[in-house]
Protein backbone atom coordinates (compact mmCIF):
# COMPACT_ATOMS: atom_id res chain seq x y z
CA UNK A 1 0.00 0.00 0.00
CA UNK A 2 2.71 2.51 0.60
CA UNK A 3 4.62 1.43 -2.79
CA UNK A 4 1.10 2.49 -4.54
CA UNK A 5 0.75 5.49 -2.42
CA UNK A 6 4.22 6.78 -3.30
CA UNK A 7 3.95 5.43 -6.93
CA UNK A 8 0.70 8.19 -7.11
CA UNK A 9 2.30 11.03 -5.84
CA UNK A 10 4.94 11.10 -8.09
CA UNK A 11 2.33 10.46 -10.29
CA UNK A 12 0.18 13.32 -9.37
CA UNK A 13 3.55 15.19 -8.70
CA UNK A 14 4.53 14.50 -12.81
CA UNK A 15 0.61 15.45 -13.69
CA UNK A 16 1.41 18.62 -11.67
CA UNK A 17 4.50 19.64 -14.03
CA UNK A 18 3.05 18.35 -17.34
CA UNK A 19 -0.17 20.94 -16.38
CA UNK A 20 1.93 23.94 -15.17
CA UNK A 21 4.10 23.31 -18.68
CA UNK A 22 0.81 22.96 -20.41
CA UNK A 23 -0.47 26.62 -18.94
CA UNK A 24 2.92 28.36 -19.48
CA UNK A 25 3.08 27.33 -23.25
CA UNK A 26 -0.60 28.51 -23.57
CA UNK A 27 0.33 32.24 -21.82
CA UNK A 28 3.23 31.60 -24.10
CA UNK A 29 1.53 31.18 -27.20
CA UNK A 30 -1.34 34.28 -26.31
CA UNK A 31 1.88 36.53 -25.84
CA UNK A 32 3.22 35.91 -29.13
CA UNK A 33 -0.37 36.26 -30.23
CA UNK A 34 -0.53 39.77 -29.67
CA UNK A 35 3.08 40.42 -30.13
CA UNK A 36 1.72 39.34 -33.51
CA UNK A 37 -0.78 41.45 -33.94
CA UNK A 38 1.33 44.89 -33.52
CA UNK A 39 3.85 43.84 -35.25
CA UNK A 40 1.96 42.27 -38.32
CA UNK A 41 2.86 43.49 -42.02
CA UNK A 42 1.47 46.49 -43.21
CA UNK A 43 -0.68 46.44 -46.55
CA UNK A 44 1.21 46.10 -49.80
CA UNK A 45 0.30 48.05 -53.17
CA UNK A 46 1.70 47.93 -56.18
CA UNK A 47 3.06 51.55 -56.80
CA UNK A 48 3.57 52.51 -60.83
CA UNK A 49 6.20 54.51 -61.59
CA UNK A 50 5.69 56.68 -64.95
CA UNK A 51 8.01 59.39 -67.49
CA UNK A 52 5.82 61.43 -70.26
CA UNK A 53 2.86 58.86 -69.46
CA UNK A 54 4.79 55.48 -70.36
CA UNK A 55 5.23 53.20 -66.84
CA UNK A 56 9.18 53.13 -66.19
CA UNK A 57 8.77 50.91 -63.19
CA UNK A 58 6.33 49.10 -60.52
CA UNK A 59 7.11 48.58 -56.89
CA UNK A 60 5.32 46.38 -54.46
CA UNK A 61 4.76 49.00 -51.22
CA UNK A 62 4.30 48.68 -47.74
CA UNK A 63 1.96 51.27 -46.98
CA UNK A 64 3.35 53.32 -43.77
CA UNK A 65 -0.12 55.70 -42.75
CA UNK A 66 -0.21 56.16 -39.28
CA UNK A 67 2.21 58.03 -36.79
CA UNK A 68 3.93 54.42 -35.53
CA UNK A 69 3.64 52.88 -39.19
CA UNK A 70 6.05 56.31 -40.00
CA UNK A 71 8.37 56.01 -37.03
CA UNK A 72 8.83 52.24 -37.35
CA UNK A 73 9.57 52.15 -41.10
CA UNK A 74 12.34 49.31 -42.11
CA UNK A 75 13.91 49.30 -38.65
CA UNK A 76 15.21 45.89 -37.90
CA UNK A 77 14.46 44.26 -41.30
CA UNK A 78 17.64 42.40 -42.64
CA UNK A 79 16.78 42.27 -46.17
CA UNK A 80 14.31 44.07 -48.66
CA UNK A 81 13.78 42.25 -52.21
CA UNK A 82 14.41 44.20 -55.34
CA UNK A 83 11.43 45.42 -56.63
CA UNK A 84 9.87 46.10 -53.07
CA UNK A 85 9.41 48.99 -50.91
CA UNK A 86 8.14 51.07 -48.34
CA UNK A 87 5.48 54.09 -49.23
CA UNK A 88 5.44 56.68 -45.72
CA UNK A 89 2.26 58.83 -46.62
CA UNK A 90 1.94 62.22 -44.95
CA UNK A 91 -1.20 64.80 -44.31
CA UNK A 92 0.16 67.47 -45.03
CA UNK A 93 3.12 68.80 -47.42
CA UNK A 94 5.87 69.56 -45.68
CA UNK A 95 10.02 69.45 -45.55
CA UNK A 96 10.68 65.63 -44.69
CA UNK A 97 13.95 63.76 -42.96
CA UNK A 98 14.47 60.19 -42.32
CA UNK A 99 17.59 58.65 -40.84
CA UNK A 100 18.54 55.38 -40.47
CA UNK A 101 18.99 54.53 -36.83
CA UNK A 102 18.02 50.46 -36.63
CA UNK A 103 18.16 50.06 -40.33
CA UNK A 104 20.47 47.36 -41.36
CA UNK A 105 20.00 47.98 -45.09
CA UNK A 106 21.07 50.19 -47.31
CA UNK A 107 18.46 52.49 -48.87
CA UNK A 108 17.40 54.80 -51.25
CA UNK A 109 14.43 56.95 -50.59
CA UNK A 110 12.50 59.45 -53.11
CA UNK A 111 10.59 62.16 -51.79
CA UNK A 112 7.85 63.07 -53.30
CA UNK A 113 5.05 65.78 -53.94
CA UNK A 114 1.08 65.44 -53.75
CA UNK A 115 0.52 65.09 -57.16
CA UNK A 116 3.23 62.32 -57.62
CA UNK A 117 5.90 64.06 -59.16
CA UNK A 118 9.55 62.56 -57.40
CA UNK A 119 11.53 65.98 -56.88
CA UNK A 120 14.91 63.91 -55.14
CA UNK A 121 15.95 60.34 -55.23
CA UNK A 122 18.87 60.12 -52.06
CA UNK A 123 21.07 56.88 -50.75
CA UNK A 124 20.64 56.20 -47.28
CA UNK A 125 23.18 53.87 -45.28
CA UNK A 126 23.06 51.59 -42.55
CA UNK A 127 22.86 53.07 -38.67
CA UNK A 128 23.66 56.60 -40.10
CA UNK A 129 22.05 59.11 -37.70
CA UNK A 130 22.25 61.81 -40.12
CA UNK A 131 19.03 62.99 -41.41
CA UNK A 132 18.42 63.14 -45.27
CA UNK A 133 16.18 66.06 -46.12
CA UNK A 134 13.91 66.75 -48.79
CA UNK A 135 14.96 69.79 -50.60
CA UNK A 136 11.22 71.21 -50.65
CA UNK A 137 7.79 70.49 -48.93
CA UNK A 138 6.55 66.79 -49.90
CA UNK A 139 3.65 64.68 -49.29
CA UNK A 140 4.94 60.85 -49.59
CA UNK A 141 8.56 59.12 -49.18
CA UNK A 142 9.50 56.00 -51.07
CA UNK A 143 12.11 53.68 -49.68
CA UNK A 144 13.35 50.81 -51.70
CA UNK A 145 16.71 49.06 -51.46
CA UNK A 146 19.61 51.40 -52.45
CA UNK A 147 20.26 51.61 -56.09
CA UNK A 148 16.85 50.42 -56.88
CA UNK A 149 16.08 53.48 -58.93
CA UNK A 150 18.91 53.89 -60.59
CA UNK A 151 19.13 49.94 -61.91
CA UNK A 152 15.39 50.91 -63.39
CA UNK A 153 15.49 54.12 -64.52
CA UNK A 154 13.84 56.12 -62.48
CA UNK A 155 15.04 59.43 -61.72
CA UNK A 156 13.64 63.45 -60.44
CA UNK A 157 10.75 64.52 -62.77
CA UNK A 158 9.14 61.07 -63.01
CA UNK A 159 5.44 60.50 -61.55
CA UNK A 160 4.27 58.18 -59.19
CA UNK A 161 1.00 57.24 -60.46
CA UNK A 162 -1.06 58.01 -57.10
CA UNK A 163 -4.56 58.54 -58.11
CA UNK A 164 -5.86 54.98 -57.46
CA UNK A 165 -3.94 54.01 -53.67
CA UNK A 166 -6.09 53.28 -50.77
CA UNK A 167 -4.80 55.44 -48.30
CA UNK A 168 -7.30 54.83 -45.20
Amino acid sequence: MNFNFFNHRVHRGHRVVVCNLFFFLCALCVLCGLIGCNSGKLAVQELTIERDGQQIATVKAEMAITQEERSNGLMYREKLPDGEGMFFVFENDQILSFWMKNTYIPLSIAYITSDGRIIDILDMYPHNENTVVSSRSVRYALEVPQGWFFRTGVQTGDRVKIENLKID
